[in-house]
């Protein structure tokens, strides 16, 4: 972010003097200035002559709720980054706040590193939004993202879109690989024509050139008459090779001609056929180790790499979570027929603050789950599965949530009181450098940017932190 940037002040939006006073102090030490007011009609005032970084506001406020307050200002074309918290976390509370446009959605109890993680995405989205030309996307062919790497990665893909060149998805397994390629592919100029999904790992070593290219009448024992390949049912289109670092490797070297020459032989056959097919393919694994292993070759490897996409895991997506929490309820919801109108908080916490070391998939199959079991319009925490009820009862007893209203909401099992321990200053500023410094990579030239700081300033605080 700018210096300027920098220096505008968040708004708080709260009718609670204590929560109000808190989260002004919890960002103050933070590193960011602040504006506390009470109520929708003090913030509409002013912002009408003050500019702010962003907002954060409550729903239930006096007079203007926060649901209308974010209507107005974004029928009034605002593009402020907003922030919307409260204690009362309903699907259609929230679908209706996302709907209107706010940046994230977070329910009381309130955590407040993620609080401050959640401003700090809000205000590096801002600041990437007015370095790209075009919009944001915060869904690309019906994937959810809002999150900073998920839009980079949007708007990387629309653009590789409209280039014939062979693209390669590097991601964890259950991040969405697959969709991602039919994505690119109705984004291309190739949508009208086929999309030929096929996993390198299911097919027999020995009849996945057969698969592939196709074979003439009697290549082998059994081919009782002449069949076309993969490549050929893609014609037009794209082939998508899910799992490529499973193909054998003499396949490989195949596969490499196919892309170069643009034509393929059946098994069996003496001619080559000229094919026009785009690929892309996706991998789990890591390639260039499969390289040393001689598992996969070098030259495919680099044909494909040169166009690489890769899918961030469901754990560095921050708030995406939230936002595909919701948008896959409404899916199995409505793919069931069944009107979910409610979330336990203990079923919201549970899907919120589980790893999902399965991904995007994991996480649909467990919502997918408590749909189907829910009953009376309710997503209930019974219904979960039982690794994600037990990640939370695990985490209630080794952490308290500080509460900052201090309601207690129905269905919610409150752990014994225990005191808080407030971090120091020197320690929120060493979590933020850090936060900062994973969010960019690593990079200390964009992390000392984004924090208003010089670098050697950055360089004198990060070796204060290590001593």
């Amino acid at each position: 972010m700018t210096h300027q940037e920098h220096l505008l002040p968040i708004l708080v939006v709260e009718d609670d003097a204590a929560i109000r006073e808190l989260l002004e102090e919890e960002l103050n030490d933070a590193g960011y200035d602040t504006l506390g007011v009470p109520s929708a009609e003090d913030a509409l005032a002013l912002l009408s002559h003050t500019p702010v970084a962003m907002m954060i506001t409550d729903v239930r406020l006096p007079g203007i709720t926060g649901i209308q307050l974010l209507q107005q200002l974004r029928q009034s074309g605002s593009e402020l980054g907003i922030i919307v918290i409260t204690a009362f976390g309903t699907i259609d509370q929230a679908v209706e706040a996302l709907k209107l446009g706010a940046d994230d959605f977070l329910t009381k109890p309130l955590d407040l590193d993620a609080i401050r993680e959640a401003v700090f995405r809000v205000l590096e989205r801002q600041r990437l939004s007015l370095s790209h030309d075009d919009s944001e996307l915060s869904h690309f062919h019906g994937i959810v993202g809002k999150s900073v790497g998920m839009q980079s990665l949007f708007h990387d893909a629309s653009r590789l879109a409209k280039s014939d060149a062979p693209i390669l998805i590097l991601g964890e397994s259950g991040t969405g690989k697959e969709l991602l390629a039919r994505a690119i592919h109705q984004e291309s100029k190739r949508h009208e024509a086929a999309f030929v999904p096929v996993n390198c790992a299911s097919i027999p070593a020995d009849l996945m050139e057969s698969e592939f290219f196709g074979h003439v009448k009697g290549a082998f024992t059994g081919a009782n008459e002449a069949r076309r390949g993969l490549f050929h049912s893609a014609q037009g289109g794209s082939l998508f090779l899910d799992e490529i670092g499973e193909m054998p490797i003499n396949l490989q070297a195949k596969l490499l001609r196919a892309l170069q020459e643009k034509t393929v032989r059946p098994v069996g056959g003496e001619r080559e056929e000229p094919v026009d097919v785009r690929i892309i393919a996706a991998t789990h694994r890591n390639l260039e180790k499969e390289i040393e292993q001689e598992n996969f070759r070098s030259d495919l490897f680099y044909r494909l790499e040169t166009f690489s996409l890769r899918i961030p895991p469901l754990r560095e997506r921050g708030t995406d979570v939230e936002h595909l929490v919701f948008a896959l309820i409404d899916k199995h919801a409505e793919a069931q027929s069944k009107q979910i109108e409610q979330i336990e908080p203990e079923a919201l916490n549970s899907l919120l603050n589980y790893t999902y070391p399965g991904n995007v998939r994991e996480l649909e199959n467990a919502v997918m789950r408590a749909v189907t079991l829910s009953e009376e319009g309710v997503l209930q925490h019974k219904d979960l599965p039982e690794r994600l009820r037990e990640h939370t009862n695990q985490r209630n007893r080794s952490e308290i949530t500080p509460t900052l209203s201090g309601e207690v909401l129905p269905g919610t099992q409150v752990p014994a009181p225990a005191p808080t321990r407030w971090p120091s200053l020197e320690e929120v500023e060493k979590r933020y450098i850090h936060k900062v410094l994973e969010a960019t990579g690593g990079n200390k030239r964009r992390t000392a940017e984004v924090l208003g700081i010089a670098r050697r300033t950055l360089y004198r605080r990060l070796e204060d932190n290590e001593e």
